[in-house]
């Protein structure tokens, strides 16, 4: 990837990372999609060998090189073995991975990453593929899920803020965490706390005193202060809420990966996002920031109690 002219090799994109279930292939998918209708050329790289089904094309695919059920029927390996193995085996034939994006210059990359949350909290072998990446003159901003379902549990929601800071720390790029499936977090349950609480990570000493009104809970105290106190110690998380349906909340993740990774967009791109999003307002399209979506949730909770209140 490297050239005799370094600013012209660049190239930009996002390593979608997050557990199991998050999003990860829908976001890539979303994504592309709205990248595309805005002018820019977008590659989706597919680094996950258990992905035998996507919903969008695999300009490079990883089962090329090798497959999780391959690995695990030839060496008898469970799932999370195996995962790590294909990973390391991608390390170890870093020519191949380099072959296919040298013929993909000039495109956006979108790197659709594997869901084991080892490879991102300890293990070295995804780290190393970002690393040679950079060498490579690729700017990457990672943009790591959650499934936004854990803000209606204060317990889950500072695990998940530990896995968030750890990731950060460890996989060493540009960060963005993004709350996901926005437009489902209704069907979880009632929210302790305004929807801005989370995304913002502000003062979690309510999240502990909340948790210790659960018996459960009661006797951990001492420790979920500790775990708050090293969170806010470093102050580096927080979060974008997304849900891959709206424009507005896809252009705000967009433009916060942009600023992440370096990106600048042309005249042209910028032309056809403003026209994207004036027909996205024109056509009924009203949420704008958080806010915005917080006032939606509380919404379909009064209109859930008006509906209790009815069948009375």
């Amino acid at each position: 990837m490297s050239g005799s002219s370094k600013g012209a090799s660049l190239a930009f994109g996002q390593a979608v990372i997050g557990p199991p279930g998050s999003g990860k292939t829908t976001y890539c998918h979303g994504m592309q999609q709205f990248l595309a209708r805005i002018g820019r050329r977008v590659a989706v790289v597919n680094l996950d060998p258990a992905n035998e089904v996507t919903p969008y094309e695999r300009a490079v695919d990883i089962a090329e090189l090798v497959t999780l059920p391959d690995v695990m029927e030839s060496l008898k390996l469970g799932p999370n073995g195996g995962l790590i193995y294909c990973m390391e085996y991608l390390e170890a034939n870093f020519d191949w991975l380099q072959e296919k994006l040298t013929a993909l210059r000039g495109h956006y990359f979108l790197f659709d990453c594997p869901g084991q949350v080892e490879l991102y909290t300890h293990h070295s072998a995804l780290k190393n593929v970002f690393v040679q990446l950079a060498k490579w003159d690729f700017r990457l901003a990672a943009v790591h899920l959650v499934d936004s379902h854990y803000c209606t549990d204060p317990g889950k929601f500072i695990s998940v803020l530990c896995t968030s800071l750890s990731t950060m720390l460890h996989v060493e790029l540009p960060h963005v965490n993004v709350l996901s499936k926005m437009d489902l977090i209704e069907q979880y349950g009632k929210l302790a706390f305004n929807l801005d609480y989370y995304t913002e990570v502000l003062d979690l000493s309510y999240l502990v005193d909340h948790l210790a009104s659960d018996p459960f809970f009661k006797n951990y105290r001492r420790l979920n202060e500790k775990l708050v106190e090293v969170i806010e110690d470093y102050s580096l998380v927080s979060f974008v809420p997304l849900n891959v349906q709206d424009k507005e909340s896809m252009r705000r993740v967009m433009q916060a990966v942009d600023k992440a990774n370096g990106y600048s967009f042309g005249d042209q791109e910028h032309r056809s996002l403003e026209a994207l999003m004036s027909a996205a307002m024109g056509a009924d399209f009203h949420f704008a920031s958080t806010l915005a979506v917080q006032e939606k949730y509380v919404q379909s909770q009064d209109k859930a109690v008006e509906e209790e209140v009815m069948d009375v």
